[in-house]
């Protein structure tokens, strides 16, 4: 199975963003070494805990610094945006690594209201209309065959015009964004760690009822999920205790960076016993922690139940010598081949 990294860039308490940020260049020359098959980043807005907004400028960066990845956004919140700036942005990417650039895009806001006012060229507090479905088909069109002769933007012609474009994903957590992948015949990765109640559902509905693009096209998803390995069962979940104040602090618009284990120990005080079914009412937690085997036991049930295609593994600690190593385990434990 190939096995894929997502990466928020998380500051942990007492260093700072741009430590975060050279963290993300560290992980991701590791990944193309361990034999992972993408490192896709992902977008967040004025989140202290987090440190990358502009996953087009870390895909750059990260895209010189390895050689084999593909490298993406997981993703670009597309209703900030216009779909023609994206599609420019994203060529010149293609531009510079051909066959290596993925454009994964989402619907969510990425921050706090207030964010999403502030991230507006238009500063009006009426609601917006909802049309992400039709910048969906736009930014397509901009990728791919272009606009119908009697479109007005059929005039356009985009730049850099190169061969072949990014390849375009829709990321959701939700089962409308299952049926909008399929209507458009796109590729689907779900954010399992984000929303654990409609993975099945979501999933499933995509693959039921996928509509090729092109004559051939199948579906293709990506499971995307929460993991820390260690050396042992219990120095994982001891890992995992800052990700788990890190949920619950963001749940309540507490956007501080990265605890400690022990502060998070601390604060969290004993943690329960499992709900049945997973945290939350879903089939399977957001994070698989514990030793290799048992991390990778879990995501093998998990992804072979789901009959996906590809699983993408976000870590969320404080120490960073220990989010590398977690990935190190990880492939060793799924068998990656690693690369010179």
């Amino acid at each position: 199975m190939k096995l894929s990294i997502i990466d928020q860039s998380p500051v942990p308490e007492g260093f700072s963003p741009a430590d975060a940020l050279r963290n993300t260049i560290d992980l991701a020359r590791l990944a193309d070494r361990l034999g992972y098959a993408r490192y896709w980043i992902a977008e967040h807005h004025a989140i202290a805990a987090l440190a990358s907004p502009a996953p087009e400028i870390l895909i750059a960066r990260v895209a010189a610094e390895t050689t084999h990845l593909r490298v993406g956004s997981g993703g670009v919140m597309l209703p900030h945006y216009s779909s023609f700036k994206v599609a420019e942005a994203f060529r010149v990417l293609h531009a510079l690594y051909p066959g290596r650039i993925d454009l994964a895009v989402g619907r969510a806001p990425g921050g706090t209201p207030l964010d999403t006012l502030a991230l507006r060229r238009e500063r009006t507090r009426a609601p917006l209309p909802d049309d992400f479905g039709q910048q969906l088909v736009e930014l397509a069109a901009w990728l791919g065959e272009g606009f119908p002769a009697d479109h007005p933007f059929s005039k356009i012609a985009i730049s850099p015009a190169t061969a072949g474009a990014p390849e375009l994903w829709l990321l959701g957590s939700s089962p409308w964004s299952g049926s909008a992948a399929a209507q458009l015949g796109l590729p689907y990765a779900f954010a399992h760690f984000i929303e654990q109640r409609s993975t099945r559902t979501a999933i499933e509905h995509y693959r039921a009822n996928f509509a090729p693009a092109v004559p051939g096209a199948r579906p293709y998803t990506i499971l995307a999920l929460g993991a820390v390995c260690a050396a042992s069962d219990a120095e994982a979940e001891r890992l995992l205790m800052s990700a788990r104040l890190f949920r619950r602090r963001i749940r309540q618009g507490d956007v501080r960076p990265i605890p400690t284990p022990e502060a998070a120990a601390a604060e969290l005080g004993p943690m329960p016993e499992p709900a049945p079914g997973g945290l939350d009412g879903g089939e399977w937690p957001r994070y698989f922690a514990g030793a290799p085997e048992r991390v990778r036991a879990g995501i093998l049930a998990m992804a072979e139940d789901l009959r996906v295609d590809e699983v993408m593994v976000v870590t969320i600690v404080h120490d960073h010598q220990a989010r590398r190593r977690s990935y190190e385990l990880l492939a060793e434990a799924f068998e990656l081949k690693p690369r010179p």
